[in-house]
């Protein structure tokens, strides 16, 4: 009899461990609460789907992403895009400029996995609806105060105003600050604390080499800190094993906020 209780009690503790995500597998909803992911180039990125494309931003969503990354790009007659390259030749196999081609050119190529491009204002609709944040890297040359103060309207129109983050170029940075959270260096930050009207919140650490040191100096300081693995720092041989170690340090470290190539997300599970 009380062999037989005990080979009930294991069995009922298998039964629950397959399938109560506090016993068995984390779910998404639980990584996304354990680690901020922000998904690189504009989704989850594989052979079968775009950067930057809505397939990838449906990815990212569904995967259970924090937030994504997208390129941001201007066309000839000024409609901002998201597009990595400044030309359209990678996926399209249009050998011309972004800056050259009209909103209405743009947005008739097809891409060979079935991707078009997209606005940024259709990117950030379609991560209102899904609850994800917005990371802008900004590859527009120059400064455009009012173009920018479009970029910032369209952020507050899809209510992701509040948490985006930007990396910025040297000559947005001045519109920017304290309209959107810019990415710096550890050495950009302490510089930027000298100046008058220093303000943590207006900036984030962003790096893929974050130290224990660093963290707890961002936690003194009230400043968020990204940590960033990307594909295109590491040689294609040895990238997983390379990138699982940086990953290692970086966690080891207390990061907790990352940006990363889609690939690399089994190293936050």
């Amino acid at each position: 009899m009380k062999s037989t209780l005990i080979k009930y009690s294991f069995f009922i503790i298998g039964f629950l461990f397959l399938l109560s995500p506090i016993y068995g597998q984390p779910n998404k909803r639980e990584i996304q609460n354990k680690y901020h992911l922000i998904a690189h180039r504009g989704g989850v990125v594989d052979n079968q789907t775009a950067e930057n494309s809505l397939a990838s931003l449906k990815k990212a969503s569904q995967e259970g992403y924090w937030m994504v990354e997208v390129d941001l790009r201007l066309t000839r007659d000024r409609v901002l895009i998201i597009h990595h390259d400044r030309n359209f030749k990678r996926y399209y196999g249009i050998n011309k400029m972004v800056s050259e081609m009209t909103w209405d050119e743009v947005k008739e190529l097809k891409g060979d996995l079935g991707n078009s491009v997209l606005s940024f204002e259709e990117a950030l609709k379609f991560c209102q609806e899904s609850n994800l944040q917005v990371m802008v890297d900004n590859k527009i040359d120059g400064f455009d105060s009012d173009l920018f103060g479009k970029v910032v309207a369209l952020l507050k129109k899809y209510e992701r105003s509040a948490q985006a983050l930007m990396i910025g170029t040297d000559e947005s940075t001045p519109f920017f600050t304290g309209k959107v959270k810019l990415s710096c260096t550890r050495q950009q930050l302490e510089d930027n604390m000298l100046k008058p009207g220093f303000n943590p919140n207006y900036y984030y650490l962003f790096s893929k080499n974050i130290s224990k040191e660093d963290m707890e100096w961002t936690r003194k300081h009230g400043i968020l800190a990204v940590g960033a693995i990307n594909a295109w720092a590491f040689k294609s041989d040895t990238m997983l094993k390379d990138a699982q170690e940086e990953a290692k340090k970086l966690l080891e470290a207390g990061v907790s906020y990352y940006q990363i190539d889609s690939v690399f997300g089994s190293l936050f599970k």
